[in-house]
């Protein structure tokens, strides 16, 4: 059980930089811009772009473009991927993208990897996957992205060297929703961040797997655990409640195979979805920590009670611009009050 506080750990931002409905990803990754800036100001540690393609409603798919950007408009938190989805690229690539960013902000960069594909098949396909592979060769195309920043780490001569991006020094998390990372993470003694966010019910093993396998490295000394939650804070409970139904119809058009951009906020969801729908949402959506500042405050400790982790990274799927700042707000005094 963990005595940790919430003024002990840090807090970061996971941003899918949300297309909303009649809106560009212009407008979209202005909004990004200016919720990084914002982050930086409220004391947040990071602030993470994930990698999702063929989706209408997110606008972080050149997700290296757009931390290039974030950092360029920010000046001291860390920014990076939450995450690169590693089987979609070439590893020399990600060597060179991030090695790019590192000599352009040196020491604000983070390198999160998952082995998703991030996407559906047809979209897999035209990324040049080979879809035969189902990401079981991960750990090798791992070893060999950390070779072309360290070629201590290689077994053979390097014949190709990544430039910019060799001897430099940039930390490299393993990102999860299941047990494979976890285990992985923990061999291997890198920073894990796992997926409560749409997995809640594989946390706590997944964490568990992640600490028993943890072997020290010259990364890290002891276990590291950032834990993804859906977090929606307003002034109110009844505004707060409202704001969340954007991110429920965004699930529920995902279970639906129907994928959009973030729909306003419904006064209700019971019209929206039948019995067996919402069922499957509570259970993808259980972890979601959705309310007033008291209700957040508490339910964010309980989290971290139950999860022992080392700093909470938060999504915040709302509608409109201004209630989505003034949620990072709220959540952001109660970790620094």
């Amino acid at each position: 059980m963990s005595h940790k506080t919430l003024n002990d750990i840090a807090i970061s931002v996971l941003d899918l930089s949300p297309i909303v409905i009649g809106s560009t990803a212009r407008e979209s990754l202005l909004n990004t811009i200016d919720l990084a800036q914002h982050a930086e100001k409220w004391g947040y540690n990071r602030y993470w772009l994930a990698e999702h393609h063929n989706m209408p409603g997110i606008a972080s798919s050149a997700t290296a473009v757009v931390i290039g950007q974030v950092a360029a408009n920010t000046s001291k938190i860390r920014v990076g991927s939450g995450g690169v989805m590693l089987p979609n690229h070439a590893s020399l690539v990600i060597a060179e993208q991030f090695g790019t960013l590192e000599s352009l902000f040196p020491g604000r960069i983070d390198l999160g990897l998952g082995r998703a594909p991030g996407t559906d098949y047809r979209t897999m396909i035209a990324l040049r996957r080979d879809p035969r592979k189902t990401g079981d060769d991960f750990p090798e195309q791992l070893s060999e992205l950390r070779s072309y920043f360290n070629p201590s780490l290689s077994s053979e001569k390097l014949l190709v060297h990544a430039v910019p991006g060799e001897g430099l020094s940039i930390p490299i998390w393993l990102l999860g929703s299941s047990g494979f990372s976890a285990q992985l993470a923990g061999q291997l003694g890198l920073p894990f961040s796992f997926a409560s966010h749409f997995s809640p019910a594989n946390t706590l093993p997944a964490l568990n797997l992640y600490r028993s396998n943890f072997t020290p490295s010259d990364e890290l000394q002891r276990p590291y655990v950032m834990v993804g939650v859906n977090v929606i804070a307003a002034d109110t409970e009844e505004e707060a409640q409202r704001l969340a139904t954007s991110m429920y119809q965004q699930f529920l058009n995902l279970v639906r195979n129907n994928p959009g951009q973030l729909q306003p906020p419904v006064d209700n969801m019971d019209e929206l979805w039948s019995e067996q729908e919402k069922a499957t949402l509570q259970q993808q959506l259980g972890a979601s920590i959705i309310g007033n500042r008291e209700t957040v405050k508490m339910r964010l400790q309980s989290f971290l009670d139950e999860t022992d982790a080392d700093e909470i990274i938060i999504n915040t799927q709302i509608y409109d611009h201004k209630a989505r700042l003034r949620s990072f707000e709220i959540v952001s005094e109660l970790f620094n009050s």
